[in-house]
């Protein structure tokens, strides 16, 4: 199983943990994480993700996020194709330049899944037609346990 996870996910075990949804998205992202290090599955990284982190202003935050997508490889280069890609995806939709980069990396990636926190990400990709299922976290997790992720 190849996933592709976004910002929003490598960011999730660093934000506020008191909110009930943050600390079980957190969670979740955690669990995903802990798969590719036992092998389960593999995480693709990308100049995208990369590119994000490296604009954190907290330079601890940013180095606590690194260790995390530190896991993640291969590494899908950032080509035309996936520009154009992500240029057609937001013609079709509402999604922002950023996201539709992921979208279209997952893409290329040939990702079975991409993992996001953002609602509205995946709200708007669920009336696309697109070539990688984007879901949550927490829905991912529950789809594999139920055998729905293969």
């Amino acid at each position: 199983m190849t996933l592709y996870l976004d910002n929003c996910c490598y960011n999730r075990p660093f934000d506020d943990q008191t909110q009930d949804r943050i600390h079980i998205e957190s969670e979740a992202v955690l669990a995903v994480l802990k798969a590719c290090e036992n092998g389960m599955i593999t995480i693709l990284s990308s100049p995208i993700v990369r590119m994000e982190i490296d604009k954190f202003s907290n330079a601890d935050k940013r180095e606590k996020v690194l260790a995390l997508y530190s896991l993640a490889n291969p590494d899908i280069p950032f080509t035309e194709e996936i520009k154009k890609r992500a240029e057609e995806i937001r013609t079709k939709s509402s999604i922002r330049v950023m996201d539709s980069l992921h979208v279209a990396t997952a893409e290329a990636g040939k990702a079975d899944a991409m993992l996001t926190t953002d609602d509205k990400l995946i709200k708007a990709c669920a009336k696309l037609v697109l070539d990688v299922k984007v879901v949550n976290p927490i829905t991912f997790l529950l789809e594999m346990a139920k055998g729905d992720g293969e």
